[in-house]
């Protein structure tokens, strides 16, 4: 028998005949503030489930299935959700900074506010996905570590994402110097629409990335000020 406790006034909120909690059926269960650090739910049913405020530091919910879970301001420091589904999921504030979310089901979800400081992302699904104002400084984002936050562009022909370095249309993913130097021919087989497409749209979006390269350099040489400054400390002490 397990007992799942509250995290601020250790009262019990839920309890699983069981040994472990990896594929644990809690659909819909109400764990508000419950105290699951580095709990090993692997393969658990969570879908709908209320973890609002709930520590999950270090937990293991690899293949979870989290499936509009309201998640809104839990702890979710250096947990490990590869593969699992968070399909509008409600995340608004959560600590996700260092979690594996690789491979993850993030369609629809909720990020606003989130921290996902050096999370992996790294083919994680975020088509729809609510990211205002969440910090992605240093997260793996398909194996580009983000210097910045992206820019994400809905309601076009394809949905769009601009990092550092790469302009994402659609399933095309390129560096902002190969997009530039696409002829007709090379645009026009991405796609039966792509060519008007990138007629339309082409100056604003290598505007966009223009700036997104900016904001790397202005990161990068901000982070080797840093440095120096911290080697005349160092000297100086």
């Amino acid at each position: 028998m397990i007992e799942i406790k509250n995290r601020y006034i250790n009262t019990i909120l839920h309890t699983i005949n069981s040994t472990n909690l990896r594929r644990a059926d809690l659909h819909g269960a109400n764990l508000h503030g419950a105290d699951l650090r580095r709990a090993d739910l692997h393969g658990a049913n969570l879908c709908n489930a209320n973890l609002r405020r709930a520590d999950l530091y270090g937990a293991n919910l690899r293949r979870a299935n989290l499936h509009g879970a309201n998640l809104c301001n839990a702890n979710l420091h250096g947990a490990n959700l590869c593969n699992a589904n968070l399909h509008g999921a409600d995340l608004r504030g959560a600590d996700l900074c260092g979690a594996d979310l690789s491979n993850a089901n993030l369609c629809g979800a909720n990020l606003c506010n989130a921290n996902l400081h050096g999370a992996n992302l790294c083919n994680a699904d975020l088509h729809g996905a609510n990211l205002c104002n969440a910090d992605l400084r240093e997260a793996n984002f398909n194996n580009e570590k983000l210097k910045s936050n992206p820019i994400f562009i809905h309601g076009l022909n394809w949905p769009i994402i601009i990092t550092n370095k790469y302009l994402l249309i659609g399933c095309q993913r390129h560096l902002f110097t190969e997009w530039q130097a696409f002829n007709d021919t090379q645009i026009e087989k991405m796609h039966v629409h792509a060519l008007t497409f990138w007629q339309t749209y082409k100056p604003m979006l290598m505007q966009l990335c223009t700036i997104q390269a900016i904001k790397m350099e202005e990161t990068l040489a901000s982070g080797a000020r840093m440095d120096q400054i911290d080697k005349v400390i160092a000297n100086t002490a």
